[in-house]
């Protein structure tokens, strides 16, 4: 309870803007979660307080009472300070996500600013302290048994309290065990979140994980991939050519910048004057109005990117080996035609499990943080991106052609740290994000024009497009469409000259790069059923194209009728635009359960 009321505290701008009387109800309907959680941890202790109670004087009981509580505090004070600390840039309460990550702490811990986590290790002490009072002046030194109360009948009242946990465990006498469902009271996703225990959350995550049973179960399964099949039935076989004919096999460069929302890309209706090289290249090059992010993390940007596979809504296959393994990859099948090909990044490729993912992709040559000077790394995360892109341009001359290059920007990730003059003044969280966006921008810029001189340009192609999105500038709730839109252009000398300034109105998702690259290149996409053609005739069921996006237990579907986004959790929609069929809806519920599905059969 402490907990939850620190969680509004510390978002308190957002618990002000609740509607009146919405706090009690968090802490009503949270109790359910709340008893469940307490019930879980009790376990062990009533569990000793039986043995303890047959084993005699000896058995040191309170010591062991007292090192399971600490130990148990500590987790649960360490969970929830992470929660605080993630839930602003992630938009979800803390669940298995970050498990991921237990290998690399330092970069899951680089999002924090220094200030912040000085308030987050005091938080963590204060809770600590907390809870160790609580301990003292609730429970104290367990009292001696009464006369006659003999082992037998203490080993018995331990029993009846494990059998009494039962209630609280199942979150009541109703016939299905709580879930996150019974909490969720609220229109507003804040609220419905805020009434969420933390720890109860890791769990249940942690046991959805190894679940082989598909959650996401909405319609019948004949019906769910008929409508999903919709969006991939072909309209015709030709697509739009872009590149100079005769050309043959171009060199592709595929750059991913880390969080390029479209919120602050000009030429997508964004602020402008903070992304003035990609504007520059919409009326150069080609320009896709209307691409959606898959998901909203950098390792689920990847394998929707790479792979043309969809994100799952409270996991990501790129933890999962066995199942990556067995994902198409665009690395894979350039190199069976003939390209050699390198990986770009200046951090951590062990991050996330991203090393794991590329390897099994087929990529020749990794390049990330160890292989850069410790002078040429910000604080955080690794090589700027200036230094990343001039070592490719340094490379890229040896690499045998064609070249299927990626690389991986990141200096426009939280906590935003570049070594650029300040552009747009102010020190909150949205002006520093401006700031990184606008100088990887510039770098990439300054790349592009060093690169046209150089001999393999007339014979590249380029693709730029985000990994994902960012709630900032604005502060997007997690569901929003706004987060989820990206750039994506295509430049470079392989482009045909009637193919620049072209723009691309058709909607699409990440998933889909993958399809029409491909087709671009005159090769089958057939390995890639989840990517279409954006260059290709719309499908007759989405004459405008359709876009799917996920977020943690939700998703959303876009299309030129508008957006409706969805809560897993709730069964309900968030929010939907006026002009938006139930049929979008259930396309969107089709798409999430027949893709779980195939993720769950990898």
């Amino acid at each position: 309870m402490a907990a939850k009321g620190l969680f509004l505290l510390y978002y308190l701008p957002r618990t002000l803007a609740l509607p009146a009387g919405t706090v009690p109800r968090i802490f009503g309907y949270g109790l359910r979660l709340d008893a469940s959680a307490t019930a879980y941890l009790c376990l062990l202790p009533f569990l000793l307080l039986t043995v303890g109670s047959l084993a005699g004087p000896r058995f040191p009981l309170e010591r062991l009472l007292r090192l399971v509580t600490g130990a148990a505090g500590t987790a649960v004070a360490t969970l929830t300070v992470a929660d605080l600390a993630l839930y602003g840039p992630w938009g979800f309460r803390l669940d298995a996500t970050p498990l991921q990550y237990l290998s690399t702490p330092g970069e899951a811990l680089a999002s924090a600013g220094p200030g912040q986590l000085g308030l987050l290790l005091g938080l963590w002490l204060g809770l600590l302290g907390l809870g160790w009072d609580f301990y003292k002046g609730i429970v104290g030194r367990l009292a001696a048994l009464p006369p006659g109360f003999g082992r037998g009948r203490a080993a018995l009242a331990g029993l009846l309290y494990l059998a009494l946990l039962v209630v609280p465990l199942r979150g009541g006498l109703q016939q299905i065990p709580v879930n996150q469902s019974d909490v969720y009271f609220s229109g507003v996703p804040f609220a419905n979140h805020a009434a969420v225990n933390v720890p109860w959350n890791v769990l249940n995550a942690l046991r959805l994980q190894t679940s082989p049973i598909n959650p996401y179960q909405f319609l019948p399964d004949t019906a769910a991939a008929r409508l999903t099949a919709s969006l991939y039935a072909p309209a015709g076989p030709d697509t739009v050519q872009l590149l100079r004919p005769g050309l043959g096999r171009p060199n592709v460069l595929f750059i991913i910048l880390e969080s390029f929302t479209g919120k602050l890309v000009g030429h997508l209706g964004g602020e402008r004057g903070v992304t003035p090289t990609l504007d520059s290249l919409s009326r150069m090059g080609v320009s896709f109005r209307n691409v959606y992010a898959a998901g909203d993390r950098s390792q689920k940007g990847l394998v929707a990117l790479l792979s043309g596979y969809p994100n799952q809504p409270t996991a990501s296959i790129i933890k999962y080996p066995r199942k990556t393994e067995r994902l198409p990859h665009l690395a894979r099948v350039l190199r069976g035609q003939g390209y050699s090909t390198a990986y770009y990044h200046g951090g951590e490729l062990a991050f996330a499990n991203m090393k794991s993912y590329l390897l099994t992709a087929g990529y020749q040559h990794l390049t990330e943080r160890a292989d850069f000077r410790s002078r040429d790394q910000n604080a955080k995360w690794g090589a700027h991106d200036h230094v990343l892109l001039n070592r490719m341009l340094q490379e890229l001359p040896q690499q045998r052609p064609p070249f299927f290059v990626t690389a991986f920007t990141l200096s426009s990730h939280e906590p935003f740290d570049v070594p650029m003059r300040t552009r747009f003044a102010g020190s909150d969280e949205a002006s520093r994000f401006r700031n990184s966006v606008f100088y990887t921008d510039h770098v990439l810029g300054q790349f592009l024009q060093t690169a046209r001189q150089q001999p393999w340009w007339a014979n590249t192609l380029v693709v730029l497009v985000a990994d994902h999105g960012h709630p900032q500038p604005g502060d997007s709730p997690n569901h929003d469409p706004a987060k989820f839109r990206i750039p994506l252009l295509l430049t470079g000398g392989a482009l045909a000259p009637a193919a620049r300034g072209r723009q691309v109105l058709t909607y699409g998702s990440q998933t889909d790069v993958a399809a029409t690259l491909l087709h671009q290149l005159h090769l089958p996409a057939t390995n890639f059923p989840w990517s279409r053609d954006l260059l290709a005739p719309a499908p007759p069921a989405w004459p405008g194209g359709a876009a799917f996006y996920c977020f943690t237990d939700g998703f959303g579907v876009a299309t030129p009728a508008g957006t409706v986004t969805y809560d897993n959790v709730a069964r309900r929609v968030i929010e939907q635009d006026s002009a938006v069929s139930r049929r979008q809806l259930r396309f969107g519920q089709a798409y999430e359960q027949v893709s779980f599905g195939d993720f769950l059969g990898k």
